[in-house]
């Protein structure tokens, strides 16, 4: 019988990375483990402004081992580069992906990852934005909004609850994708039917970065712990 393929799964915390875990899972998938790269200098996940503890704390809670590297003073090619060779030495035949629909990052991904002979998993690949958004609600997950681009979204959602009432503001946003996929919106998932338990993580000060409104999501005591 031919050994079954170990995968990581590229995990940022938020609705599309989780939704491919669930795919992933449900799909027979042996995900060994996550992986995370954040920024060394602001010690947040980019755009999202998690903070690493928090998504440690969502892996804790999942049940699967979490792989997190930073990018500075490293770029994050370098960075992922690194992480691809760890994974690959523990013995990883494959990585998992959430993106949805920009063919130029599948395929920077992509490229890196097949390069090392490693196999490249889209779960969610080119299925319509809102139909995934939607999906994600459906099955049981609760997103928080953690960031939004102040160009293009308001700063007030930021620490709202992606919901269905949510997703109907959103799809009357004019050349907002419904799904965040160009970076409109991020968000942290807290708990749903992969979870053993609820991350408690509650909103604390708003802060802005880069354009962007971000709320510091503090961690309870027992998942700080």
């Amino acid at each position: 019988m031919a050994k079954m393929t170990r995968y990581a799964l590229s995990f940022s915390g938020g609705k599309d990375s989780t939704l491919a875990l669930h795919r992933a899972v449900r799909q027979g998938l042996d995900v060994a483990c996550l992986f995370t790269i954040y920024e060394g200098s602001s010690e947040r996940v980019r755009f999202h402004g998690v903070r690493p503890s928090l998504i440690q704390a969502q892996a804790d809670a999942v049940g699967i081992p979490l792989v997190l590297d930073h990018t500075h003073p490293d770029d994050y090619d370098v960075t992922l580069a690194r992480v691809l060779d760890r994974l690959q030495a523990e013995g990883i035949g494959g990585i998992v992906f959430g993106n949805i629909h920009l063919a130029d990052i599948r395929g920077w991904y992509e490229e890196r990852t097949l390069a090392r002979g490693l196999k490249h998993v889209e779960p969610l690949w080119g299925e319509d934005p809102l139909t995934l958004a939607r999906e994600v609600v459906a099955a049981g997950y609760t997103p928080l909004v953690a960031s939004i681009d102040l160009a293009r979204l308001p700063r007030e959602w930021v620490g709202r609850q992606l919901d269905d009432a949510l997703l109907d503001e959103i799809v009357l946003r004019p050349g907002v994708d419904p799904a965040g996929e160009r970076g409109e919106y991020h968000t942290f998932v807290t708990s749903g039917p992969l979870f053993r338990r609820p991350v408690s993580a509650r909103t604390g000060e708003r802060v802005e970065m880069e354009g962007h409104a971000l709320v510091d999501l503090i961690l309870g005591e027992d998942d700080a712990n």
